[in-house]
C-alpha cells in the first residue's frame, strides 16, 4: 500500500481521474504497488469533490476472496479515512464477525463494508435487503484473479448483478494481479454496457530468482530424498535474512518442511512457525501479526500467504519443489520486498535434481512475461439454483425479470430458455423426477407470480449451506486436557487407529479417541505422518511445460548459459546416453525390460492431470491391439504404464496409438467417466442445495454425502439422464478432470513431432521420479529406501 508522504503512482491517478469520471474498470499492478489505495481513495477522492452526489449509508462494497484479508484492508482503510479527516466507519462482515456486530451493521451499516462473496450472498438473502445498498456508489473486487475461474467467481457475478439491478449507475472496480486473459477478465467482471476502462501500472517489480544447489547431482533423481540435504542449505539463508516465508505446495509438506528447519538447526524453537487453513484461527492471525512485526525469523506456509497484508519485514521467499505455474510463482515471489521498487528475492530448494530445469524455464517465462490464463467457468448451474434460492429466501424474484439479468452475465450468457425452465421446476416441484418428494418443493408460486420461499427451516438451511467450496468434512483437533490445535480431514484420520500418531501445526500428537466430529488427542513424541490433504497435488501450467520442454531440448547444448543446465550436465548426459533427451519438437517413448516385467514410459510435460487421462488412454488403446492389464503411475514430466507381459508397442504402431483421431471418444472408452461424474455430483449435489452439508450443530460425513448424492445421481441417470446438474457434472469432468481441451492441444502437438522410441533395460534420469512415485503409493517409507537403493545399484551395472 501507498507510504504515508510519498508521491502517488500515476496508475492510482489515471484510476481516480477515470472513477471521478463514471468509468467502471480493472486496475492490474504489481504487489506491493498501492492497488488498493488506486480504487479505495478514488472514491474518498470523488466523494470530496462532488459531495452531493453521495447520500447517508453504506458507499462501497469491496470483495475479498480471504476472510483472514478482511481485518488488515479494513484497518489500513480506516487509518486513511481518520488522517483525511472523514466521518466515515469501514466495517467487516464474514464468518468472523460477531454477531453483535452484525445485528448493528444491519441497523446501521458503514460508510465502506468488507465482505467474502459468502457474506455478500447472506446480505441478499435477507428481507428488504435493497435498503442496505440503494444508496451504494461502487462495487470494488479485490484479488480478482484469484475469484476468476472458480464458483466463488460465479458468486460474485451473481452478486454484482443484482446490485446493478438495485443501483443501474453503480461503478464496479476490480483489483487484480497480472494474468494472461486481462481483458477477458474484466468482460467476465463487467459484462454491461457501460464505461469502462483497464489502468495498467508501468511500474515492475524486480525479482531476483536463484537456485539452491545439493552439492552434488544425483545419477538418477527422485522426488522428496533432496529435503534434508537442501535443508542445511536453508538455513544459513533464513539466518541472513530479515523475515522468510518458506512456501510449500501442500500442507504435509510445510509439516515436514517445519521438522527439517527445526533439526537442522534447533535454535530456530520460537523463532519459526507453520502456517496453513488447518491450523486454529487464533494461531494463523498471531503468526501473521508477528510476522508482519518482525518478531518471527520464518513462516513455513502452504498457499495459505499467497495473498493478503503487506508484510514488510518479510525481505526473503523460498519456494520448495515446483511452483506449478509462472502466475503462482510471481505471486509468491512477491510476498518479499513489499515496499515499490524493493527487489524480490526467491529461492528456489528443489525436491529432485530434474526441477532445477523448471526453474531454468520459470526465469525464462518471467523474462518473457508470458503468464497462465484464468479460464472463466461457464454454465455453474448449481450455483445458479443456490442464488435463485438466495433471492427466494430474502424478498423473493419474479423468473422473467431475473432471467433477463441473468442472461447479460458473462458465465450464462449461452443459457437456453428450457435450462431456466428446468431450473425453475427444480426449485418449485423437484423437477420431473424428484416432484414426489416434498423437501425439493422448496419455492412457492404467490398469486401475481413471485417465486419465494416461505417455510423457516428451508431458509434456514439454505443460509446455513450457502457457498461453492465444497470440502471435505473436517474434524476438529483438541488435546484431551483441553485447548483446540486445528482441523484434520476426516478421510485421513479414517485410517488411523488409536494411539497412532500424526503431525498437526508441528507437533506430534497420538489419537486417543474420536467423538462427535472431535478428535481427541495427546501429546507425544517420535516419527509420524503427516496429513496428506485432498487436492495436494497441483498440475503443471501448459505454460510452464512448453518452456520446459524448450529448455531441456537445449540442455547439453555447450552455449547454455543456465546455470541449472550446468549444474545438471552429468544427469542429463547420462541421460542422452541411456535414452535420450527430446527436442522441443520430439516426443521421447522410453520402453524398459527389467526383472520386474515391462515399462513404458512417455514424456508430453504436461502436467499430472493430462497425464492421468493419457495414461488411461494409451493403455486403452494398446489393450485394443492384444490383451493386457497395466498399472500406471505419473508426474509432472510424464507416465508410465507396468506390464508383467510384453508390451506390443513399436515404431509401426506407434503412430496409431498417439493419434488424434477418435480422441475423446476413446477417452471416454478408456475411463469410468459416470463413475467419475457421480464424485464430481457430490459437489454439484452440494452447491445446489440438493444433498444438505450443514444442519444445526451438526456437519453431515463426506461418506453419507457421497451416498445420498451417489443415490440421487443413479435415480437421475435412471430416469432424467439429461437433467441440468447431471449434463453439469459430466461438462466438469470434461473440462477439469479430463482437462479436454489441453488434451486435445498436447495430441495436435505429439502429432506434429518426431516421435522417438528408445529401448533401455534400466531406469533412465527421466523415467526414474514417476517409478518412485508409484513405489511410494505401495511402500513403507524403510521399505521405499531399501528398494530406491537396489534400483539405483542396478542401473550402474546396465550401461
Amino acid at each position: 500500500m501507498m507510504e504515508k508522504g510519498n508521491s502517488p503512482f500515476k496508475f492510482q491517478v489515471d484510476t481516480w481521474a477515470k472513477f471521478g469520471n463514471g468509468y467502471s474498470g480493472m486496475v492490474v499492478a504489481p504487489t506491493g504497488f498501492g492497488k488498493t489505495f488506486s480504487v479505495f481513495l478514488a472514491l474518498i477522492s470523488d466523494f470530496l469533490t462532488n459531495p452531493d452526489d453521495f447520500k447517508n449509508g453504506l458507499k462501497m462494497i469491496w470483495i475479498t476472496p480471504l476472510r483472514s484479508l478482511s481485518k488488515d484492508i479494513a484497518k489500513a482503510m480506516q487509518e486513511a479515512i481518520e488522517e483525511i479527516g472523514l466521518d466515515w466507519t469501514v466495517g467487516v462482515r464474514n464468518g468472523d464477525t460477531d454477531p453483535k456486530v452484525r445485528q448493528q451493521q444491519v441497523k446501521n451499516m458503514p460508510e465502506i463494508l468488507v465482505v467474502t462473496p459468502e457474506s455478500l450472498h447472506l446480505l441478499l438473502g435477507q428481507k428488504d435487503n435493497k435498503r442496505y445498498f440503494k444508496n451504494m456508489q461502487c462495487i470494488a473486487v479485490d484479488e480478482w484473479h484469484e475469484l476468476l475461474g472458480s464458483k466463488r467467481g460465479v458468486m460474485v457475478e451473481l452478486g454484482i448483478s443484482q446490485l446493478v439491478h438495485y443501483v443501474p449507475k453503480i461503478k464496479i472496480w476490480g483489483i487484480t494481479a497480472t494474468i494472461g486473459n486481462l481483458e477477458e477478465a474484466m468482460d467476465v467482471l463487467i459484462p454491461y454496457d457501460i464505461k469502462k476502462t483497464k489502468i495498467t501500472a508501468k511500474e515492475h517489480k524486480k525479482i531476483d530468482i536463484l537456485s539452491v544447489f545439493p552439492d552434488e547431482v544425483e545419477l538418477l533423481p527422485w522426488a522428496g530424498h533432496l529435503g534434508q540435504k537442501l535443508a542445511d542449505k536453508v538455513v544459513p539463508i533464513i539466518l541472513e535474512s530479515k523475515s522468510t516465508i518458506v512456501f510449500t505446495n501442500t500442507r504435509s509438506q510445510s509439516e515436514m518442511w517445519y521438522q527439517l528447519l527445526l533439526n537442522a538447526y534447533p535454535d530456530f524453537a520460537g523463532q519459526i512457525a507453520i502456517h496453513h487453513s488447518s491450523i486454529d484461527a487464533h494461531l494463523r492471525i498471531w503468526i501473521e501479526e508477528n510476522l508482519s512485526s518482525g518478531k518471527l525469523k520464518a513462516v513455513v506456509s502452504t498457499s495459505s500467504l499467497d495473498l493478503g497484508i503487506d508484510f514488510k519485514p518479510v525481505d526473503t521467499v523460498i519456494q520448495i519443489g515446483s511452483a506449478k505455474g509462472v502466475a503462482r510463482f510471481l505471486q509468491r515471489a512477491g510476498r518479499s520486498g513489499h515496499s515499490p521498487f524493493e527487489t524480490s528475492k526467491i529461492f528456489c530448494v528443489p525436491t529432485h535434481s530434474l526441477e532445477l530445469i523448471e526453474v531454468a524455464a520459470l526465469k525464462e517465462a518471467v523474462k518473457q512475461k508470458v503468464i497462465e490464463p484464468r479460464e472463466p467457468q461457464v454454465l455453474c448451474f448449481d450455483v445458479l439454483v443456490q442464488f435463485l434460492m438466495t433471492l427466494a429466501v430474502g424478498d423473493g424474484f419474479y423468473p422473467d425479470e431475473v432471467y433477463e439479468r441473468i442472461k447479460k452475465i458473462y458465465t450464462f450468457q449461452e443459457i437456453r430458455d428450457e435450462e431456466w425452465k428446468e431450473m425453475i421446476d427444480f426449485l418449485t416441484i423437484g423437477g420431473s423426477t424428484l416432484k414426489s418428494y416434498e423437501e425439493y418443493h422448496k419455492i412457492e408460486v404467490m398469486e401475481d407470480g413471485l417465486h419465494k420461499v416461505t417455510s423457516r427451516k428451508i431458509a434456514m438451511l439454505h443460509r446455513m449451506n450457502m457457498g461453492a467450496i465444497v470440502s471435505d468434512a473436517m474434524l476438529k483437533v483438541k488435546f484431551i486436557s483441553g485447548g483446540y490445535i486445528g482441523m484434520v480431514e476426516e478421510y485421513f484420520i479414517s485410517r488411523l487407529k488409536k494411539e497412532e500418531k500424526f503431525i498437526l501445526a508441528g507437533r506430534v500428537l497420538e489419537v486417543a479417541m474420536i467423538k462427535d466430529m472431535t478428535v481427541f488427542v495427546r501429546a507425544s513424541k517420535g516419527k509420524a505422518q503427516a496429513p496428506s490433504y485432498l487436492g495436494g497435488r497441483l498440475p503443471l501450467s501448459s505454460n510452464l511445460g512448453q518452456f520446459l520442454r524448450e529448455k531441456l531440448s537445449i540442455a547439453l547444448n555447450p552455449k547454455a548459459s543456465e546455470k541449472e543446465l550446468k549444474f545438471l550436465h552429468a544427469l542429463l548426459a547420462n541421460q542422452e546416453e541411456r535414452s535420450h533427451i527430446p527436442k522441443d519438437d520430439e516426443f521421447l517413448v522410453e520402453m524398459i525390460k527389467n526383472r520386474e516385467g515391462y515399462h513404458l514410459f512417455m514424456y508430453p510435460f504436461e502436467g499430472r492431470l493430462v497425464h492421468e487421462v493419457m495414461a488411461a488412454l494409451i493403455a486403452y488403446r494398446i489393450s485394443k491391439l492384444a490383451p493386457i492389464s497395466f498399472s500406471m503411475a505419473m508426474n509432472d514430466y510424464g507416465f508410465e504404464l507396468f506390464s508383467d507381459k510384453e508390451i506390443p508397442l513399436n515404431e509401426d504402431n506407434l503412430d496409431k496409438i498417439l493419434t488424434r483421431d477418435n480422441l475423446m471418444t476413446d477417452v471416454i472408452s478408456s475411463i469410468n467417466a459416470a463413475e467419475m461424474a457421480r464424485r464430481k455430483f457430490r459437489d454439484i449435489a452440494v452447491i445446489s442445495g440438493m444433498v444438505v452439508q450443514n444442519f444445526p450443530g451438526q456437519q453431515r460425513s463426506n461418506k453419507a454425502l457421497q451416498s445420498s448424492a451417489g443415490l440421487i445421481f443413479k435415480v437421475l441417470e435412471d430416469h432424467d439422464p439429461n437433467h441440468f446438474l447431471v449434463r453439469q457434472a459430466y461438462t466438469e469432468v470434461f473440462n477439469m478432470q479430463l482437462q479436454e481441451q489441453r488434451l486435445v492441444e498436447a495430441f495436435k502437438r505429439i502429432e506434429k513431432s518426431k516421435i522417438v522410441l528408445k529401448f533401455a533395460n534400466a531406469f533412465t534420469p527421466l523415467s526414474f521420479p514417476i517409478k518412485v512415485d508409484s513405489l511410494r503409493q505401495t511402500l513403507t517409507s524403510e521399505d521405499l529406501d531399501a528398494r530406491i537403493q537396489k534400483l539405483i545399484l542396478q542401473a550402474k551395472k546396465v550401461k
